[in-house]
């Protein structure tokens, strides 16, 4: 038998809503990296382009906004979004300082608007609107009762004959219209369920260019140690090659227990000044500064006089002790020891670093004692002026601190940049990069075939563009790139170039405009290096490209298409041996290609395109063109043009291109 009695229903609960809001669907947001947990970045003064997919039932008409501000603002302000097909709407907002933004999506149905559609359909198809229009009336003086402004339309429609064509022809003026629709209730208002981040950094994040080099050495005397005045005569020389960033390695005191001598030997020679990683002595530890370098008076007035000559400093934070460290006696539970009661020294099988001990992040007596004293370390040299911090090995230290300690830090110092110096697997150096780090080290170094570096430089541009801030190091103090080894002056012509014009941020380790590549045989090392020894330069050895150097950041500065990284086109160029890009602003109002010869010890030639499409003209069109490495201009006749690079006189090119006046 049929049971016909009435069925129970669960309550409705967050399924529905009396006021209707969620019947306006908002989808597929953009940007928007796992799911709003990571925020996406930008620097000041750029605005932040939202998209999304937004629709509802039926035929009604549906607005929407972005709703943005600051994170210690308390109100939002809102940005109109803008269909464009298809469901897809868009928006953007700028962010104006540095800081972290909040932003989410509100749309809803447009009453107003959707009886202006209706009404004009019906009247168009002939039909008598008498009562529709009777209907606007009842529209506009419901909203006319939220706001004043409507109040001059409402007396001009109330003087006119009810259901007229005259009120309809009021009704729908647009201004009339759009003022209506702008004062009316938002019906069945809708929400966004979360709302995301955006991290607004200052321009130095994406665009800056380093030199990075050991102060002990800047005394030219091999015999004795370099101090920070002698890094300050040293000045007009980064200076002259147009760096912006002078970035040393840690400048602690060094511990002698366990000292490495020269070329990393287990044994230390009398006068071996040992590794400036393994820190810490009777001097002091991270919070002091090795006292044949200076004091911190001294290292005041090297960063007053660095900023006099357009240079930021930017200091190693390396989280790693010398047996010497005065935390190991003064807080023994931050480390690790083995059964014997033996401190347990930094490995990496089958390296060993005798010379150096880590500490324990989650020992009983570290957390979080240890966080915090590795906080005010970096708040130390903040106050002196330091706000760009390189750091050493991050993936071998917990994530969960660094978000804590960026964010600590931040919002004491929202202009302060992290560098992530982490060579390792490709989801720990995005993950980095996700939780605060605002630059990061790449895989560059050891990307050098055309099908490697148009793959890597597509997959940074994309949607890891929106966290990853890559900085395009040529060479580091550990790692002297096995290709530069034997290519010559033209490969460093060649790398340099890459780096400088594939990426926002570039760097390189003093040595490299002097093309030394003298390796450990059979090893990505350099031979005689720095970390264990003090070095004299011959800074105008023969054979230099500071020349290049200097040109190079130059077009950097006066190009705003290279202050970027995401916005990179590969060319063709029927050549594997020939790498051609361009970089472009959005407005194309700068566009800038680079054609490189991958091949030092060969001429190429090659036959490749020049994007005239970007600027809608023909294949068969001129243009203008500038070469921005020798100064001077010519004109380009058509989409294919044919080149030669010689490596010894002419391994790059770098041309502006100047579109026709529109």
């Amino acid at each position: 038998m049929q049971d016909n009695a009435p069925q129970a229903f669960r309550p409705l609960g967050d399924m529905a809503a009396p006021d209707g809001s969620g019947r306006v669907i908002i989808e597929n947001v953009w940007p928007e990296i796992d799911g709003g947990r990571t925020p996406v970045k930008r620097v000041m003064g750029e605005e932040v382009e939202v998209w999304a997919d937004i629709f509802t039932d039926g035929h009604d008409i549906i607005r929407a906004e972005v709703l943005y501000r600051a994170e210690d603002e308390k109100d939002w302000r809102r940005s109109p979004m803008s269909f464009v097909e298809n469901d897809r709407w868009k928006g953007a907002f700028p962010v104006a300082k540095n800081g972290r933004y909040l932003f989410t999506i509100e749309a809803w149905r447009d009453v107003f608007g959707s009886w202006v559609s209706e009404v004009q359909k019906k009247k168009a198809a002939g039909q008598i609107v008498t009562s529709e229009i009777k209907e606007g009336v009842g529209l506009l003086i419901k909203a006319a009762k939220r706001t004043t402004v409507l109040d001059r339309i409402l007396d001009r429609v109330g003087k006119a004959a009810g259901g007229s064509d005259e009120q309809l022809g009021m009704l729908l003026d647009p201004f009339a219209a759009k003022a209506v629709s702008d004062s009316a209730e938002r019906t069945n208002l809708s929400r966004y369920d979360r709302e995301l981040v955006v991290i607004s950094d200052r321009i130095a994040a994406r665009y800056s260019s380093w030199y990075e080099l050991f102060p002990r050495s800047m005394s030219d005397d091999p015999a004795r140690h370099g101090t920070f005045d002698d890094v300050i005569k040293k000045l007009p020389y980064v200076q002259a090659m147009g760096f912006d960033v002078l970035y040393f390695p840690p400048i602690h005191p060094i511990g002698r227990t366990n000292r490495k001598g020269r070329n990393n030997s287990l044994k230390a020679e009398r006068g071996d000044p040992g590794s400036v990683y393994a820190i810490g002595a009777e001097d002091g530890g991270h919070d002091a500064i090795h006292p044949e370098l200076g004091t911190f008076e001294d290292f005041r007035r090297l960063v007053k006089a660095a900023k006099e000559h357009g240079l930021e400093i930017a200091l190693d934070f390396a989280i790693q002790c010398s047996p010497d460290h005065p935390w190991i006696k003064q807080h023994p539970e931050w480390f690790d020891w083995r059964p014997d009661g033996t401190l347990k020294f930094a490995e990496n099988p089958p390296k060993k670093y005798e010379d150096i001990v880590n500490v324990d992040f989650y020992n009983g007596g570290a957390f979080p004692s240890l966080w915090y004293a590795l906080r005010d370390v970096v708040l130390l040299w903040a106050k002196e002026g330091v706000r760009i911090f390189r750091v050493d090995n991050p993936h071998t230290k917990p994530l969960p601190f660094w978000k804590w300690m960026i964010r600590e830090v931040n919002l004491l110092y929202p202009d302060a940049i992290f560098l992530a110096e982490a060579f390792t697997r490709p989801k720990m150096m995005r993950a980095l990069a996700k939780i605060g780090f605002q630059q990061s080290y790449t895989y560059f170094t050891w990307r050098n075939t055309k099908t490697e570096l148009t793959a890597y430089s597509t997959e940074l541009a994309g949607e890891m563009g929106e966290y990853y801030r890559p900085n395009f190091f040529v060479n580091t103090p550990d790692i002297n790139p096995v290709p530069l080894q034997t290519s010559g002056r033209a490969g460093f012509i060649a790398r340099s170039t890459l780096a400088a014009t594939l990426s926002g941020a570039w760097g390189l380790y003093s040595g490299f405009e002097l093309c030394e590549a003298k390796p450990i045989p059979g090893k990505e090392e350099y031979l005689d290096s720095e970390k264990y020894e003090i070095r004299a330069w011959d800074w105008n050895r023969p054979g230099n490209i500071r020349p290049h150097i200097a040109a190079l950041n130059r077009i950097r500065r006066e190009n705003p298409a290279l202050q970027d990284f995401r916005n990179i086109l590969f060319l063709n160029a029927w050549n594997d041996a020939i790498l051609a890009y361009a970089r472009l602003t959005p407005d194309r109002k700068n566009c800038v290609v680079v054609i490189v010869n991958l091949d030092s010890h060969n001429r190429q030639d090659a036959s490749l395109e020049i994007p005239l499409w970007e600027f809608g003209l023909p294949d068969n069109a001129k243009i203008e063109a500038q070469d921005l490495l020798h100064d001077s201009r010519f004109t380009l006749h058509g989409k294919v043009q044919t080149v030669a690079l010689d490596p010894i006189e002419r391994p790059v090119l770098i041309w502006r291109l100047i579109p026709p006046a529109p």
